[in-house]
């Protein structure tokens, strides 16, 4: 028995715990997994000398987040480490835009592209002086941002007011062909959007790689020291210290629900757990609704919602030991921690045209980590410990490429696309193949082993487009943690404001917990269940 219970010790999971640990609360959180984390593991899987990050590795949000920052990590044995620059994005003409740590040295790098594409680039971290705090604070805290909005209306309107929101919410190809010249600041923002699913074309684009761009410009993307799982390592110490408690190798197979309330769980052993004050879910939407509560204790208005459900686009993954550093042809891409690799913007446009219509992509955007050269201590000395990651559709149709890669992902179709991201890093560090001392590939349905929340290596919970975004997130209502079964909470990357490991969904649903327990608690809930129901019959 708890107070409260929490499924899942992902970060999210471990950040609600955390919240509500410090507020006095005795908790318990139950893993499936033999260890914690979910996607903030890592491991000597692919080598025995070398650390490799099993899903995520860098954290600008973490750095960012105030709900992280507020748990005060590194009192708990978390050391942030950063690569000499932050990101690049290397041309195959053999220039490069790098995302360096200095605002004044990544103009002069965009001045390389074109004259006065610096002085751009300084104008969007002029508005990211006004506006960041107060966006961020407004995105990562609960919907409706109450305490934020005036605030960030406020700074918005000081930064140019609707004019900035019109392009903010454009298009990452519109934004950046608004305010540059030259190619670099563009694929540095359109790179940025494609961290989610929203292609170069997709409203709203721009925002996100602003967002990403910004975050580092300001506070790098680091890496946890040792490996993603000393910052799961660092959230349960922290939680442990606190007297809450940890529970690996215990699936949870149902949520006990009695007059529309969450008293507990039931684990897949058949162990009840009970939970006096609150349940809270760091599981995604569809796993918990209609899997872990049954659709019995639900409105069959979401039953129908979660049939729209979107899920965003499925990854596939390679870790490499690589025997040196990969021999850029761009040596501004050497420094970086992450490296985009695409032709440029009409590349990635064709990519994601490509995922949209259920082809694998012949030319894949991937997302490259060089994590020995932002924490040296993943690999031997003159070594790099690396991966490279991309998109492929939930669902394969077609093959864009030449392999005939069917979604079935057996041993073919997993060295057919390995050996087209290898190829794509070929283009760029001519020598990158005899590098390669040792690999694991991860295609889609092996991410699930890692954490059952990741449906073929969706990692963000439900696509990050407008329309499952806010109030809308997971489904048609208040974009709150709260859910129709009182005491139970939603505090996955499904929930507001999504995907990333910055915590706050998981802050968010504590708080929501803390509240509904609290006297005032006692008319919360019924406002927010009529208002929930008024807006989303």
């Amino acid at each position: 028995m708890a107070e409260a219970v929490v499924i899942g010790a992902g970060p999210n999971g471990l950040v609600a715990a955390n919240v509500l640990a410090d507020a006095g609360w005795d908790v318990v959180v139950l893993e499936a997994q033999p260890e914690p984390g979910g996607a903030v593991r890592s491991d000597r899987g692919v080598h025995p000398d070398y650390v490799s990050d099993v899903c995520s590795a860098f954290y600008p949000l973490g750095v960012a987040s105030p709900a992280m920052r507020a748990l005060g990590l590194e009192r708990h044995g978390l050391r942030w480490r950063h690569a000499p620059a932050v990101l690049a994005h290397p041309l195959p003409d053999g220039r490069c835009a790098v995302l360096e740590r200095d605002r004044d040295a990544t103009a002069a790098g965009l001045d390389a592209f074109a004259q006065g594409d610096g002085e751009a680039w300084l104008r969007l971290c002029r508005l990211w002086d006004e506006l960041g705090d107060p966006l961020l604070h407004a995105l990562l805290t609960p919907f409706p941002p109450v305490r934020g909005a005036l605030p960030l209306a406020a700074a918005a309107r000081r930064a140019g007011g609707l004019r900035v929101l019109r392009s903010l919410l454009s298009p990452a190809r519109t934004f950046g062909e608004h305010e540059f010249t030259g190619p670099g600041g563009p694929v540095m923002l359109a790179g940025g959007a494609l961290h989610t699913d929203m292609a170069p074309e997709t409203a709203g684009g721009a925002l996100f790689g602003w967002l990403l761009a910004m975050i580092g410009q300001r506070y790098g993307w680091p890496v946890a020291e040792g490996g993603a799982g000393e910052l799961t390592a660092a959230l349960v110490r922290r939680l442990e210290s606190r007297g809450g408690r940890v529970r690996c190798g215990a699936p949870v197979a149902s949520v006990v629900v009695r007059g529309g309330r969450a008293l507990g769980v039931r684990t897949a052993s058949g162990e009840p757990v009970r939970a006096t004050r609150a349940v809270l879910a760091d599981v995604a939407a569809p796993l918990l609704y209609g899997g872990l509560v049954g659709w019995q204790d639900l409105p069959g208005t979401l039953r129908a919602d979660m049939d729209r459900f979107d899920w965003d686009h499925a990854t596939f993954k390679v870790d490499w030991a690589l025997s040196g550093p990969i021999p850029w042809a761009s040596p501004g891409a050497a420094r970086a921690g992450t490296v985009h690799l695409s032709p440029g913007m009409d590349a990635m446009s064709d990519y994601s045209a490509q995922l949209a219509t259920g082809r694998v992509p012949a030319e894949p955007f991937a997302i490259l980590g060089q994590l020995t050269t932002a924490d040296p201590s993943r690999s031997p000395a003159g070594t790099e410990s690396a991966w490279a990651y991309t998109h492929v559709p939930q669902r394969v149709k077609a093959d864009a490429g030449p392999d005939g890669i069917t979604g079935i992902w057996d041993e073919r179709e997993r060295a057919a696309m390995a050996a087209r991201l290898k190829d794509a890093l070929e283009r760029l560090a001519p020598g990158f193949r005899s590098l390669i001392a040792d690999r694991r590939i991860t295609a889609p349905p092996a991410f699930r082993e890692h954490d059952a929340n990741l449906r073929n290596g969706a990692l963000n919970g439900g696509t990050a487009m407008l329309h499952q975004q806010l109030v809308f997130r997971p489904v048609p209502g208040l974009g709150r943690a709260e859910t129709p079964v009182a005491g139970l909470y939603l505090a996955s990357a499904s929930a507001h404001p999504g995907g990333g490991v910055h915590g706050a969904c998981g802050a968010n649903a504590a708080r929501a917990a803390l509240a509904h327990a609290s006297p005032a608690g006692r008319l919360l809930t019924p406002a927010l269940g009529a208002l929930g129901r008024l807006l989303a019959p």
